[in-house]
């Protein structure tokens, strides 16, 4: 193009995800559809169970904190790199056990997930090397 801008079919984009405060994008346990035995439970069981389980994909930032240290208002309106905030304590790659019902599908790019409140993660199980 005349003005330096790279042709649009020479142009690749790539979607974010991007999960914000303390929301936790979970991949659904695909396990999680049949009992310990080996038996396929029908969708209509695995809706009515309270509790799910799934990978943890991406975490949000955390809980935002005002810092008591500005002499701003609380209304004020804040460049986004004055924010704090208080981390979550789940982590990519932990396998997260949650309250189903506080959970949100969605799907992006064609692949099925649900989003959680950090609150309604119930246990973190995370895997980690140990030398023996």
């Amino acid at each position: 193009m005349p003005d330096g801008r790279p042709e649009p079919d020479m142009m690749k984009t790539k979607k974010n995800i991007v999960i914000v405060g303390d929301r936790v994008l979970i991949d659904l346990d695909d396990k999680m559809d049949r009992t310990s035995s080996g038996l396929y439970l029908p969708a209509t069981v695995k809706e009515k169970e309270k509790v799910h389980g799934g990978y943890v994909v991406k975490v949000g930032p955390g809980y935002p904190v005002h810092d008591p240290n500005t002499s701003d208002e609380p209304w004020v309106t804040k460049k986004r790199q004055d924010l704090k905030y208080i981390p979550l304590q789940a982590s990519e790659g932990d396998y997260a056990i949650f309250l189903r019902e506080a959970a949100v599908d969605i799907e992006f790019e064609g692949k099925k997930y649900v989003i959680v409140p950090h609150s309604s993660i119930l246990a973190l199980i995370r895997t980690e090397l140990v030398n023996e």
